[in-house]
């Protein structure tokens, strides 16, 4: 019989360790998964530094970070770095590992930016064995090699790590390998720098967005909920109903025009018309005719009939703004209009019944302007019949964020631009005095948005744009004093009254010149409104061609 076919025996090859190429290939490849996954540095760097000690022999690996660098300072000349990130090390020796910039090894490659090699750790006096004891590392050679961790051209950090020297491996390929690993750390810390600077301005964005959602509530386009806008608003709603006038009283720039019309919206009358007359902006000449409109050759050059003010406004609301700069023969002709219901055309020989509520304003005190002549006592004591204190901004903080919020989205949209402010921006207008109040904030506003080259505005960058006052701190202690609960007292303003001959006609040209024709501000260094300004101006004007 014929033999059976031996079976061939499988001799499996005998077992080698991996060679340090390919301990080297794993390493990059894991650490490289793990970038993949997260960009977490505490992640990455932990399971880095594990691997760099499993698979190469390069032990308690360690990241060392600038103090600055993590607190997004500046970096400054004189300043520590530390452990953030170790393998091998316990918590003692990580909080013992702290380094001036330019002590011992560490300090050295922060300093120059240069990879350092340490032979021999007992020979070398720049190793300090600070936050590993000697007696705890092994009794044979041991060498160290520190490389920079760079941001751009800046050192930031080291990566660095214990080495035995007996090792088999050339202790130029753990330098390589440490200095790739080192480059990836730079980048990998670059890119979470990146994702906190984007998440804090998308958190702060958040915020204010939050914020002027929380002010588009408004009541009658009103912005604010202080105590002192909400007693204002709940006097104004009371008396909506009724017919008689309405004399709001405040300082210059609190928003009157705006609680007037509040109060026609408020009213039964909500659905006529709503016409706003600025008596400092007209000539006095021009007085009759603009408010009780002139029928057809009345005078030189009305080659037309013309309904006045008070004609339009019929079945509606007529603010009255300024009422102080009336002229006192008008303010007898007004009079006459409100005891009567009737107007006459400038020209015309019959009367012409309206019906027409009168809101005016005035930032004097008309007491005063009684006493002193300038103002009819019985036309003040026909307007005077509901007065309306309006607080000052200085008497409603907590109405400054949402109003600069409002006003920074306003400006916004009308100029294509996406400005943001800061927290500790809006914490710098909220300490502001606001001697303008509501207006001098949106001047400021606008102001910031035109010129600012930032995305946010910072409070640096707000408090250039800010007046300068040596005067803040009194003038707001003087409004905290005066009590929004005065009601219908009518308490004495802050402006002072200015006469309108106040001011030559040389100091009004001198101010324009000064200020590049700029009204407001010319208005602002002789210390009157700009509309007072604007009357005077417009006087010199009609005078001058005359």
């Amino acid at each position: 019989m014929p033999r059976p076919a031996r079976r061939a025996l499988a001799i499996a090859p005998p077992r080698t360790e991996p060679s340090w190429r390919e301990q080297e290939h794993l390493l990059l490849g894991e650490v490289m998964r793990l970038v993949g996954k997260s960009l977490a540095p505490d992640v990455v760097f932990r399971e880095m530094l594990h691997l760099m000690s499993e698979l190469l022999g390069l032990n308690r690996g360690r990241v060392v970070l600038l103090d600055s660098f993590e607190k997004g300072n500046d970096r400054a000349s004189a300043e520590e770095a530390s452990i953030h990130f170790a393998y091998g090390l316990t918590k003692a020796e990580m909080s013992r590992g702290r380094y001036m910039v330019g002590e011992g090894i560490t300090g050295a490659v922060l300093s120059t930016g240069q990879t350092i090699i340490v032979q021999n750790i007992d020979a070398d006096p720049r190793f300090l064995n600070r936050a590993v004891e000697r007696s705890r590392l092994p009794q044979e050679t041991v060498a160290f090699i520190a490389v920079p961790i760079e941001l751009g051209k800046t050192t930031i950090g080291v990566l660095a790590a214990h080495r035995i020297r007996r090792r088999n491996r050339a202790l130029s390929e753990d330098v390589a390998v440490l200095r790739l690993l080192a480059t990836l750390s730079g980048q990998l810390l670059q890119l979470r720098q990146l994702v906190q600077a984007q998440t804090r301005e998308l958190e702060s964005k958040n915020a204010l967005l939050s914020q002027a959602l929380e002010s588009a509530t408004a009541r009658y386009g009103i912005i604010g909920r202080s105590p002192a806008l909400l007693r204002a608003l709940a006097e104004l709603e009371r008396v909506s109903r009724a017919s008689a006038s309405v004399l709001l009283l405040g300082e210059s720039g609190t928003g009157k025009e705006l609680f007037a019309r509040a109060l026609h919206l408020a009213s039964a009358r909500h659905d006529g018309p709503f016409i706003k007359v600025n008596c400092a902006a007209i000539p006095e000449t021009l007085f009759e005719s603009e408010l009780f409109g002139h029928e057809k050759g009345a005078f030189t050059g009305a080659s037309t009939s013309r309904a006045g003010w008070f004609e339009q406004a019929d079945q509606g609301t007529i603010f009255l703004d300024e009422i102080g700069e009336m002229p006192l023969a008008m303010q007898a002709k007004l009079l006459r209009t409100l005891q009567e219901g009737t107007i006459i055309r400038l020209g015309a020989k019959r009367e012409m019944p309206i019906t027409v509520r009168v809101v005016a304003a005035t930032n004097r005190d008309l007491a005063v302007e009684v006493a002193s002549g300038n103002f009819r006592q019985d036309l003040f004591y026909r307007l005077n019949v509901i007065p309306i204190s309006l607080p000052s901004l200085a008497q409603r903080r907590e109405d400054i964020r949402p109003l600069a919020l409002h006003f920074l989205n306003k400006t916004n949209q009308q100029n294509q631009r996406n400005v943001h402010f800061s927290p500790q921006a809006l914490d710098a207008l909220e300490e502001q005095a606001w001697p303008g109040n509501i207006r001098e904030l949106s001047n400021v506003i606008e102001r910031t948005v035109l010129l600012t080259d930032q995305a946010i505005v910072s409070r640096k960058e707000i408090e250039t744009w800010l007046p300068e006052t040596n005067t803040s701190a009194s003038i707001a202690r003087k409004r905290d004093t005066h009590s929004v609960n005065s009601g219908s007292s009518g308490a004495p303003l802050v402006r002072e009254y200015r006469s309108h001959d106040s001011h030559h006609a040389e100091d009004l040209r001198n101010a324009m010149r000064l200020h590049g024709g700029n009204q407001s501000r010319a208005a602002q260094s002789l210390g009157l409104t700009p509309r007072q300004f604007g009357y005077r101006w417009h006087r010199l004007a009609a005078q001058e061609s005359t």
